[in-house]
């Protein structure tokens, strides 16, 4: 592959943005064919960038949830098709939000819906409730303890109505708590990060960890500046214990990169039968139509080619500009890392899919 190629120019052009550090890495046929490091991992910019420093990868973290929850599916301790409440008996008796007022859910939530972001949640992380929540465990809120909140907040449409980008996976990894009775980010490390040689990876980072961290950063469109925010995940870290399904993964370029490779090559995390589902389209109709990215559709937590369309990758991107594709066809896998909160290169990270694919070709 091009080391000099399409990718090298879009990376190139993050770089002229400012972007502060980037690393992306691109596997074909199981071996590395590209690696581009630059910026430096510290606000300071004395340490550059070398692959060792760790990202909050954000939604990213969805992926590996749902493949969690599908290893329950596979061993048939959990059914796509059964009731939420059937784990989480706090979500039985659901209200939804009609104009001003509030009325009885008619619909049941189902797993399935949690999957496929057609539950009727939102991504209000500090919804009254959450709040409330945070108040009262002193802010060591864990997952399973939020659900107890969170079912509280209105839906805003009936189940499998719409497709809305929220919480469900969230509720999804603390009923992976529920079904394998030990804590989400436990489960995850004996059964996804252990198992395919990501050391670097956990759900609950250890405050003496995190000096790990890559600099992180907000970008100011107004100033056009790019502010240190921390190392802590932003926003999506509902208290000390929470473990975020949706965005609460901690995560290295070699590590994640492992983790989509296992997903290309099948067998070891999931079967291959589990993964065709899993990229396979889940909504149609009026509720593909709300999903609104040309080309895709959405399956069981992952964008997914819309048949018909030339689209030939599935995958995700994080809220810090963190991006995977994998692309079955081409036997390759993309994973792309950056730091940056509201980054002006957020709708630019697509192309690397267009680029790897011209790079591979020429």
């Amino acid at each position: 592959m091009k080391q000099n190629g399409q990718v090298m120019e879009l990376l190139a052009q993050f770089e002229k943005m400012g972007i502060p550090s980037i690393d992306c890495v691109i596997y074909h046929k199981g071996k590395c064919v590209f690696r581009h490091q630059a910026g430096f991992s510290d606000e300071a910019r004395t340490k550059p960038i070398d692959g060792s420093e760790r990202y909050n990868i954000y939604s990213c973290s969805k992926p590996i949830t749902c493949a969690a929850a599908l290893q329950l599916v596979e061993q048939g301790r959990l059914g796509l098709d059964d009731a939420v409440y059937e784990y989480l008996p706090e979500f039985r008796h659901l209200q939804k939000r009609c104009d001003d007022q509030l009325q009885p859910v008619a619909t049941t939530m189902t797993v399935r819906h949690l999957f496929t972001m057609t539950a009727g949640l939102t991504y209000n992380c500090s919804s009254p409730n959450l709040l409330r929540g945070k108040e009262e465990t002193n802010g060591t809120l864990s997952t399973r303890q939020a659900m107890n909140y969170l079912a509280l907040d209105p839906l805003i449409f009936e189940p499998g109505e719409s497709w809305n980008y929220s919480l469900c996976h969230d509720v999804l990894a603390a009923i992976v708590e529920v079904v394998s009775g030990e804590r989400f980010g436990s489960y995850v490390k004996a059964n996804i990060f252990e198992r395919i040689g990501m050391s670097q990876s956990t759900f609950l980072l250890p405050d003496e960890e995190l000096g790990s961290i890559a600099a992180q950063y907000r970008y100011n469109a107004e100033t056009k500046s790019f502010d240190p925010c921390g190392p802590r995940i932003q926003t999506y870290k509902l208290g000390t214990k929470y473990e975020s399904g949706g965005a609460g993964c901690v995560s290295t370029v070699d590590d994640y990169i492992r983790f989509l490779e296992a997903l290309r090559v099948g067998e070891q995390i999931l079967r291959h039968d589990t993964i065709a589902e899993m990229i396979h389209p889940q909504i149609a109709g009026k509720v593909q139509q709300v999903f609104e990215r040309p080309g895709y559709s959405y399956g069981l937590g992952v964008r997914c080619p819309k048949p018909g369309c030339d689209t030939h990758d599935y995958g995700w991107g994080g809220a810090a500009g963190a991006f995977l594709a994998v692309i079955p066809d081409a036997e390759a896998t993309l994973f792309h890392a950056q730091h940056v909160l509201a980054s002006p290169n957020q709708t630019m990270r697509p192309s690397l899919v267009t680029a790897l694919l011209q790079d591979l070709q020429g």
